[in-house]
């Protein structure tokens, strides 16, 4: 009797290990989903970035040392001046400067102006094989070629594995 009473007491026990290690699991992936929405609630802030001729350019998404993957969508803020015909380049780098995708964002609004106009641009991109860094380029549109009339800003990030 004693022996089948022992067994009942290990059977009981290692059922209450069992359950309680279910749930210190549940609540650990609750607190990692709670941590992740907090990173991209704190992504999604807007942040200014000073271009190379101290021209504020506003970034919503991505901002520096987002995690990125493709598709990648660019939304934020620049002024008038930095479009042409409503769009202005923008290019991702590998970590070695290596161009990986390009394309225009556009305007979302009236771009001939001084005040700021919202855009948005979609590059599709295969990540890099070596590296988790990069750069996204956002170029100010210059249709005269004048090398005085460049500009950029230079946004670092990194590609999701």
């Amino acid at each position: 009797m004693s022996q089948l009473l022992r067994i009942i007491l290990i059977v009981l026990v290692l059922g209450v290990a069992v359950l309680v290690w279910v749930e210190v699991r549940q609540v650990a992936q609750v607190e990692e989903v709670a941590q992740v929405e907090e990173v991209a609630q704190v992504e999604e802030r807007p942040q200014v970035y000073g271009s190379q001729k101290d021209v504020e350019i506003i970034v919503t998404s991505p901002t520096k040392g987002s995690v990125v993957t493709s598709p990648l969508t660019i939304t934020g803020e620049a002024p008038g001046f930095w479009y042409f015909e409503a769009t202005f380049p923008v290019v991702l780098v590998n970590w070695d400067g290596l161009i990986i995708a390009q394309g225009y964002a556009t305007a979302q609004g009236e771009w001939m102006t001084e005040d700021y106009v919202p855009f948005v641009a979609t590059l599709e991109f295969t990540r890099p094989e070596y590296g988790d860094t990069g750069e996204l380029i956002l170029q100010r549109d210059n249709p005269s070629g004048l090398p005085q009339n460049d500009d950029a800003v230079e946004i670092p990030i990194r590609f999701a594995p």
